[in-house]
């Protein structure tokens, strides 16, 4: 059988590989340590960086294909192990749209794709104060500022509404820290665009789904998006699929956009791997996001999309501020008991503070009302995080 190796040991890669076993495959991953998420439950780890060249020509070593859960690879690395002959799926010229965050602006704009106004702050420092006082200036300081490389989960990314604010952060950045500004969107919510696209040019789409963030992070995906018009779902998806074409991605890409409150669509990031908006696919639609990363690196045919039944909603479980002393096995347990229907999935990580350590799919019934779908997946989830049942509900009191 093929081999895939996945650059990185996290949450991504363990869901990978349990999707690689369903297809006769198990999936080597590059893993920091023997407790990374994969790590714990794949039989082919390589221990290594993937900042050290020779890990990565050691993890890649006789694969089929190469692949990653992170964007985090240096570029250049990539670059000399495709010139070794190692099919690198993102390729680099791909993936470095979604590391270097004003590369990806550039390249949208350039192909008419909706972007926020944005202006390059890097370069010499006072030039780029200017630039970054003019910019404010022309949007009434409703800005944010982005680290062009490396933010996530909120991280690297400020929003600001005054001069002072703006301008102490600017000052503040270190000089390896490249930023860029951005003219905040009036938006009505948040959207995600998840597509595959194989070698072939083969391309894939599942329905559209809402994403609700807290805290700069994703909380709660809602699938599909409720009440979003099929034609502007379908323009999202088209941008999708055509931009993944332009840029020659291979795999699964997620984009993420701006639904504005006149019903335009903006881009907000982009994401080339299995992505969070994504989870709900391993119990709501007919193929998986991450069996249909394997498919499309490997370039087997593509998995239909379908939604299998009625709305589905996955709710993140995030570490609470201080962990429960109620063991996650037994609140494993009282969830069974009292919502047989939750579909569980947890990482095998540590609990602390906000870390994504697991998430919860509930997949409603045709014509279930998403509102109440949510309502469960989100008590499932806080009851996961917290051991208690924001509702007040007592399995003794039954």
């Amino acid at each position: 059988m093929p081999v895939v190796t996945m650059i990185g040991g996290g949450q991504l890669a363990r869901m990978t590989h349990q999707a690689a076993i369903a297809l006769g495959q198990c999936l080597r991953v590059l893993a920091s340590s023997e407790t990374d998420p994969a790590a714990q439950v794949s039989a082919e780890v390589v221990i290594g960086s993937h900042d050290d060249l020779d890990d990565l020509r050691r993890a890649a070593a006789g694969a089929n294909a190469l692949t990653f859960d992170h964007e985090g690879v240096p570029l250049d690395h990539l670059v000399a192990l495709e010139n070794e002959g190692v099919t690198v799926l993102p390729p680099s010229k791909a993936l470095r749209f979604a590391q270097d965050k004003l590369a990806m602006r550039t390249r949208l704009s350039e192909l008419g794709l909706p972007v926020p106004d944005f202006v390059d702050l890097s370069g010499d420092p006072a030039a780029a104060r200017e630039r970054l006082r003019d910019f404010g200036a022309r949007h009434g300081w409703q800005i944010v500022l982005k680290a062009v490389r490396g933010g996530y989960d909120g991280r690297g990314v400020w929003l600001l509404d005054d001069e002072q604010q703006a301008l102490t952060v600017f000052d503040g950045a270190d000089d390896a820290t490249r930023l860029m500004a951005e003219a905040k969107v009036s938006m009505r919510r948040e959207l995600s665009a998840l597509i595959a696209r194989s070698p072939f040019g083969q391309g894939a789409a599942w329905p559209v789904v809402e994403t609700i963030q807290r805290h700069g992070q994703c909380a709660v995906v809602l699938a599909p998006a409720p009440d979003l018009p099929a034609e502007v779902a379908e323009a999202a998806q088209q941008m999708a699929l055509r931009l993944a074409d332009e840029l020659g991605a291979v795999g699964v890409m997620a984009m993420e956009l701006f639904e504005t409150t006149d019903g335009e669509l903006v881009v907000n990031e982009l994401a080339m791997r299995p992505h969070n908006s994504g989870h709900w696919t391993m119990d709501g639609a007919v193929t998986s996001q991450f069996e249909q990363h394997l498919r499309a690196v490997l370039d087997y045919p593509l998995g239909a999309t379908d939604v299998l039944a009625g709305p589905v909603v996955m709710a993140n479980v995030l570490g609470a501020g201080e962990a429960p002393a109620m063991s996650m096995d037994e609140r494993v347990h009282h969830l069974m008991g009292r919502m047989p229907q939750a579909r569980i999935h947890l990482y095998g990580k540590a609990e602390r503070p906000d870390r994504k350590i697991g998430h919860v799919n509930i997949v409603g019934t045709p014509g279930a009302s998403i509102a109440d779908v949510r309502e469960r997946a989100e008590l499932a989830a806080t009851w996961l995080s917290t051991a208690v049942w924001t509702d007040g509900w007592d399995a003794h009191d039954d």
